[in-house]
């Protein structure tokens, strides 16, 4: 038998996790993005290994895509971008945690709303992100290259040219003088 529970955050609510966020930023600001990126994958590997529940799994596996926005070369995230994960990442990072870890069942409850919060606040770049990984795997099949060689740079240009080609095609559909 299954037991499903539904939680509500309000606004005052929301606001505390933002404000746990933003401690958690502040105090490892001054910390290399790989001690950050560890802290994550470490957090990932205590997880897998702890059970829990569904819900808790699925939403902190969420951080894998963060972490390989970080480290994929070929993506090659810009500052800001890069900032805005690591800023999320360093939530996990932090020693302090509402709920401890190692309380059993509900031990990552807190860090799995965590990941479900900074998602919704980083799914432009995740979906950007999810957008070349698909791209490149394509391209990199399509053209026989090793995907590794195919870059944000290509997938940029794609783009461009898919926007191009849109926009001269709408012209000629629409135009007066054929």
């Amino acid at each position: 038998m299954a037991l499903e529970i539904t939680l509500e955050f309000n606004e005052d609510d929301l606001g505390y996790f933002k404000k746990l966020a933003e401690q958690a930023l502040k105090s490892t600001e001054n910390q290399p993005a790989e001690q950050i990126i560890a802290s994550a994958k470490e957090l990932l590997s205590s997880m897998s290994a702890s059970g829990g529940s569904q819900y808790i799994h699925a939403r902190i596996s969420q951080l894998r895509v963060l972490i390989a926005m970080l480290e994929d070369k070929g993506w090659g995230m810009q500052a800001v971008g890069r900032g805005r994960v690591l800023a999320a990442l360093s939530y996990f990072n932090n020693p302090e945690d509402i709920i401890p870890d190692e309380v059993p069942v509900l031990g990552y409850l807190d860090d799995a709303i965590m990941v479900e919060l900074l998602t919704r606040e980083l799914k432009p770049e995740i979906d950007a992100y999810e957008d070349f990984v698909v791209y490149r795997e394509s391209e990199a099949k399509r053209r026989g290259l090793d995907p590794n060689t195919v870059d944000r740079a290509d997938f940029l240009e794609a783009q461009e040219q898919a926007l191009l080609a849109r926009m001269r095609r709408r012209r000629l559909s629409g135009s007066l003088f054929r």
